[in-house]
């Protein structure tokens, strides 16, 4: 059954990708690089809810236009990875209490960090690398 409904904002500007580092005493996926996100609302999709955890983790207002990069079904977990196309605002870290840092990363620094799944580095090169088709 699955009990976690996530959808995770990437955003992505000038050959770089913004990562937060998840706080060491986060009970979910704690110290780690990870994307913006959360769980879903009720009635709410995916994009939506990247939207409006950027809007909250991020200060910004991120525009309609997106692509769905990936979902990711298994266990309780049923993750959705949003790719925000456009947004107005500068991020910045507006929820200390989820991480202790935020940084924008090349493809290269970005697989220099310790990432929540081994399958990011194929997430990450789909959206950076242009031979990939990103």
């Amino acid at each position: 059954m699955i009990e976690h409904r996530v959808a995770v904002a990437v955003l992505a500007s000038g050959g770089r990708v913004l990562m937060c580092h998840r706080r060491a005493d986060r009970s979910w996926y704690p110290d780690v690089w990870d994307f913006p996100g959360g769980h879903l609302e009720d009635g709410e999709t995916a994009a939506d809810c990247a939207r409006r955890e950027c809007g909250e983790e991020l200060g910004i207002d991120a525009g309609p236009a997106h692509r769905e990069l990936a979902r990711w079904v298994e266990r309780d977990e049923d993750i959705t990875f949003v790719q925000l196309l456009s947004w107005t605002g500068t991020p910045s870290n507006r929820a200390p209490e989820e991480h202790d840092d935020i940084r924008w990363v090349t493809l290269a620094e970005a697989l220099e960090l310790t990432l929540p799944d081994p399958r990011y580095p194929d997430l990450l090169r789909g959206v950076l690398d242009p031979r990939a088709g990103g």
